[in-house]
Formats: structure tokens, C-alpha cells, sequence
């Protein structure tokens, strides 16, 4: 029998979390509540039987992502201006914000994922190793090359305002 009032308890705790997670991890904004009603639904589905629901949610948007990125896809296409208002959950700015999944857009999924468990979930290397059952040398390499990357997106973008 499944605790509903523990399931409620974790979705309000740690859905804005998962939420902001999802929404790095695809890009945009609905795809990203696509992918945590997905994963919720999935840590509900096995509530009494996981040991570490935060981290099996994880790693759950992960391959939910990774999934749904291997598919083609012809339907909605995201836009350049997206619909947040400056300041209104907390976060930065909205043009920071907007700045950011840009910028996590060039990434390839692969470097996006590691990117935003490490620095945006906060898990250390071998957290977001094991949550993507890779080699910590791998994580360490991809997220490198993944800030390398932004860093220099982000000075040729800075550039030329």
C-alpha cells in the first residue's frame, strides 16, 4: 500500500526542484513539466518500494530526457522569447534565466545532463556518476568540456552586446 501522504509531502518538497531540473534538461519550459509528470508518476508508481526517492527521481528525468532526445520529433517547436516574468519564482532574472537554457542548449545531452546534476542538482562527481552509471573520469572529462564550452559561448555571446 502506497503512503499518499508521504508521496504529497515529497512532491511538494522537492517538485519545484525536480521541476527547474527537467526544464534545464530539455530546454523549455513545458517539455519540462512533460518530463516531471512522466518521472513523478513513475516514483509514485514505486513509492513503497524505493529506498531514495530524490535520487531515483533523478536519475529517472535523466533517462526520460535521454529517451525522449533520441526521438524525433516534428510536433511543437520552442521559441526564442518564453513567457516567465522578471524575478517571479525567486530565481534570477528572467534574461539570465533565458540566457542559461540557451546556453545548456548547445550543449549535447550527454554534457547537459552532467552539467545541470552537478551544478544545479549539486551532487558531487561520484553522485552524478552513479546516477548516470558512468565512470567518475567521465563525468569529471564531460562536465570539463561542457563548461569549457559554455565559457566560451558565453564570452562570444558577451562580446558582441
Amino acid at each position: 500500500m502506497r503512503d499518499e501522504a508521504a508521496f504529497r509531502a515529497f512532491v511538494e518538497e522537492n517538485g519545484a526542484t525536480l521541476l527547474h531540473a527537467a526544464r534545464l534538461l530539455t530546454g523549455d519550459h513545458q517539455r519540462g513539466e512533460d518530463l516531471v509528470q512522466t518521472v513523478l508518476t513513475k516514483v509514485y508508481l514505486k513509492w513503497g518500494r524505493i529506498d531514495a526517492p530524490l535520487a531515483y527521481a533523478r536519475r529517472a528525468l535523466v533517462t526520460a530526457q535521454i529517451d525522449a532526445s533520441r526521438r524525433r520529433w516534428w510536433g511543437e517547436r520552442p521559441t526564442e522569447t518564453l513567457p516567465e516574468t522578471a524575478g517571479a519564482d525567486g530565481l534570477a532574472p528572467a534574461e539570465d534565466r533565458d540566457q542559461l537554457r540557451r546556453l545548456l542548449a548547445e550543449l549535447n545531452p550527454r554534457e547537459r545532463v552532467v552539467v545541470v546534476l552537478r551544478y544545479y542538482c549539486d551532487l558531487s562527481e561520484q553522485e552524478a556518476a552513479a546516477t548516470l552509471n558512468m565512470p567518475v573520469g567521465t563525468v569529471k572529462s564531460t562536465c570539463s568540456r561542457a563548461l569549457a564550452r559554455l565559457r566560451v559561448e558565453l564570452t562570444a555571446g558577451g562580446a558582441g552586446q
